[in-house]
């Protein structure tokens, strides 16, 4: 409160005590008639909407001004010493509020009134919902505190390739199989030169499908250094982590509830929506790519983008020195990967499937790495080492072929027999024989 609004404040209330102070004493009686007059008037009182004066406060304000002096600044609006602190709620009662507030920031007024019951720290009748908010009101307890700020910043990389962005966009509905169905937009961007490697409807948002888009966009414009996406379950998946392993790609997740980082992505999706998607809708998954990537190629790629000043597809290709193109064998790094025991019958048993292993790799855990669509080109490894492609069980070959057996391995000449000989008529014949150890054999 300024001081002018206290200086009206004491004005005001001299007004109200003056008949009582000005020195010419009145008896009992008229005191008392002038007490019941002034508490039943109303006042329009400055600083407060409050309307009416009790007779403790007119009797409380004659005192002050009587005891300060008969000075006008007695009567000047003073602070409570208890200001903030609840008149109602004891100490141990406040400090066990707040205690359980902190533990439960965002709950309503009622349910944390529900849970100091259920503790027994306060009962239902000696705390009100209306004494409670009051009090977590004044103590600035009716909000979570404001996080710390953060220190984010726009940025851009120097190079195509350096860094891609990715994202799902739930997207319209098609027809399928007579009835509509939601697809999804699933995009990658260059961070760079805001040129998108691909982008594809799908009807599912999964790990599957953000694969497929993954490989296609890798095919089309080399393997980036970074790929930033979001924390969904698809971009979770260990698969997609061994993948990026596998092509020296650094996964990156953005902060749960912190969308800033994919601003661009998130800013693409946007030209989608108001520039593609809401031209009209094509009726099947199929004519909707389609006239999607010849709205990609045509206006996206070839227009300035109005952050670089430059069309994506232009500044990409100014830098094509920096690409990193894909191996030939990328269709191999997108092969899942599962781990079985080679029974003592050299058979693995996998997708309902039994295929037979090498007979080195007898009671040994092996690696199979395959493609779920094509399981009869299964790899089987152990130790990192390949040992070729596991072949499907035929039990009649089986049944036909010739074991393997172990080969025994060749002796030394130290541990050949020693032959013995005996000089008689028409030549020497053997005799005996020993070995080594002093054995005799026939």
């Amino acid at each position: 409160m300024d001081e002018e609004i206290k200086k009206q404040v004491a004005v005001f209330r001299f007004g109200v005590i003056s008949e009582f102070v000005s020195g010419n004493e009145a008896d009992y009686g008229r005191r008392e008639r002038l007490l019941r007059e002034k508490s039943g008037q109303r006042y329009k009182i400055p600083g407060t909407h409050r309307t009416r004066i009790s007779k403790s406060t007119i009797k409380h304000w004659q005192q002050r001004y009587l005891a300060g002096g008969r000075k006008l600044e007695s009567l000047y609006p003073q602070l409570r010493e208890d200001r903030g602190q609840s008149r109602v709620l004891g100490s141990e009662l406040v400090e066990a509020i707040l205690l359980v507030r902190g533990e439960m920031p965002r709950v309503s007024i009622p349910r944390l009134r529900l849970e100091l019951q259920k503790r027994g720290i306060a009962k239902a009748e000696e705390l009100a919902e209306s004494t409670l908010y009051r009090f977590l009101h004044r103590a600035g307890k009716m909000k979570p505190d404001s996080p710390a700020a953060v220190d984010r910043r726009r940025f851009e990389t120097e190079s195509p390739n350096d860094l891609w962005q990715s994202d799902a966009m739930h997207g319209p509905q098609v027809e399928k199989d007579g009835r509509e169905k939601k697809v999804y937009l699933l995009a990658i961007i260059d961070d760079h030169s805001r040129m998108i490697p691909h982008g594809q409807f799908y009807y599912s948002e999964g790990i599957e499908s953000y694969l497929d888009c993954l490989r296609q966009a890798l095919l089309k414009r080399g393997i980036p250094r970074k790929l930033y996406v979001d924390n969904g379950s698809a971009f979770r998946s260990h698969h997609l982590e061994q993948v990026t392993a596998s092509l020296g790609i650094v996964l990156s997740h953005s902060r749960v509830g912190e969308p800033e980082g994919r601003g661009k992505i998130e800013r693409y999706f946007r030209t989608v929506r108001e520039n593609f998607l809401a031209a009209g809708v094509p009726k099947t998954l199929e004519k909707l790519n389609q006239a999607f990537w010849e709205w990609l190629e045509k206006w996206y790629h070839e227009r300035v983008h109005g952050s670089t000043g430059e069309p994506p597809l232009q500044r990409y290709a100014a830098k094509l020195e920096c690409i990193r193109s894909a191996p030939k064998d990328l269709e191999d790094h997108f092969r899942k990967a599962a781990q079985r025991r080679v029974e003592r019958d050299r058979v693995i048993s996998f997708q309902g499937r039994l295929y037979e292993a090498p007979l080195c790799l007898l009671k040994k855990r092996v690696t199979l790495l395959y493609h779920p669509h094509d399981l009869f080109r299964i790899e089987v490894k152990h130790e990192n080492k390949s040992y070729g492609f596991l072949k499907p069980l035929d039990l009649q070959v089986n049944a036909r072929a010739k074991r393997e057996r172990p080969r025994q391995p060749e002796k030394s000449a130290a541990e050949m027999p020693v032959l013995g000989f005996s000089p008689i008529r028409g030549g020497e014949l053997p005799l005996k024989v020993w070995d080594q150890g002093g054995e005799k054999h026939a």
